[in-house]
């Protein structure tokens, strides 16, 4: 019925896409990774887009180690931009429809609202200005749908939640920074809404719409309070206790705020989404 690519199938997003296409019959998944497409070979991937001719790209690949990209800048820019470019240019004037996945870290975090879609941009970080510029490319392939997300995480890979609940074990007290608001999003989730949109489209049950959309888990925190949650979901004894942000000094600086609106993706294809809380637990009951 229809044939969907999935780059960069290795990371948290493409394993969680991976698991839940076992419930869509009648498509045909096809898993990359860099072992078998490097996105960032010109040729590779439009010989491989050529060949496998999908109806679908999801772009799940990124360079996503905010802090490390300050000096791996030309490292960043090739796997969040680059790469991005090779794969709207190898669908440029075809029915390809391509989705690609970007990042909150695309604002600045000085509003005290929503980001809606329309909001100006302006990125701190290299890892942002890598991200934006791969959506600029996305972009010029006119069935591009960019999908923002935030504070990204799951049962696999490397996260902020796997790395709480390890530490957790490891000492009885962790110092996490309160002065940063946002919105976790389970990968899980966000991999369900993005199959239930591509779903709903090839059975001409919804309509496509090209353009930016931002999806995150329902409702708001600091990392400090997720941090909170994962230690109560488990029932450490473990403390955490509240710095700023000019106590845990990084690389990058990050935006202070990046709750995103959601209104557009639900109201467009029809989307329900999780409070962050139930998803959330949802998550540990696999990593306890």
């Amino acid at each position: 019925m229809a044939d969907i690519l999935i780059t960069g199938a290795n990371g948290q997003l493409g394993n969680e896409i991976r698991k839940i296409s076992e419930k869509y019959y009648g498509y045909d998944f096809v898993f990359t990774d860099i072992d078998t497409l490097n996105l960032t070979n010109k040729t590779q991937v439009n010989d491989f887009i050529l060949k496998t001719s999908p109806d679908w790209i999801i772009n799940c690949a990124a360079y996503n180690f905010v802090d490390k990209a300050e000096s791996e800048t030309e490292k960043a820019f090739l796997v969040n931009a680059e790469s991005v470019k090779n794969i709207a240019e190898s669908v440029k004037g075809t029915d390809c429809k391509f989705i690609h996945i970007s990042s909150d870290y695309v604002f600045d975090g000085k509003s005290n609202l929503p980001y809606t879609e329309d909001s100006p941009v302006n990125p701190l970080s290299v890892y942002g200005k890598s991200k934006l510029t791969g959506e600029e490319f996305a972009l010029s392939h006119n069935r591009t749908m960019i999908i923002r997300t935030s504070w990204l995480y799951s049962s696999f890979g490397h996260n902020f939640v796997r790395t709480i609940l390890k530490k957790s074990r490891e000492t009885d007290s962790l110092r996490v920074v309160f002065d940063q608001t946002g919105t976790p999003t389970y990968a899980a989730d966000l991999a369900e809404a993005i199959i239930e949109i591509v779903s709903g489209v090839i059975r001409n049950k919804i309509a496509f719409h090209a353009g930016i959309y931002h999806y995150s888990n329902e409702g708001v925190c600091t990392w400090y309070d997720l941090a909170e949650a994962v230690i109560s979901e488990v029932g450490s004894e473990c403390q955490v206790f509240p710095v700023l942000s000019e106590e845990y000094p990084v690389a990058a600086q990050r935006p202070a705020y990046s709750v995103l609106n959601k209104s557009k993706i639900k109201e467009t294809y029809n989307i329900d989404i999780p409070h962050w809380r139930k998803s959330l637990a949802e998550c540990m009951k696999l990593l306890k």
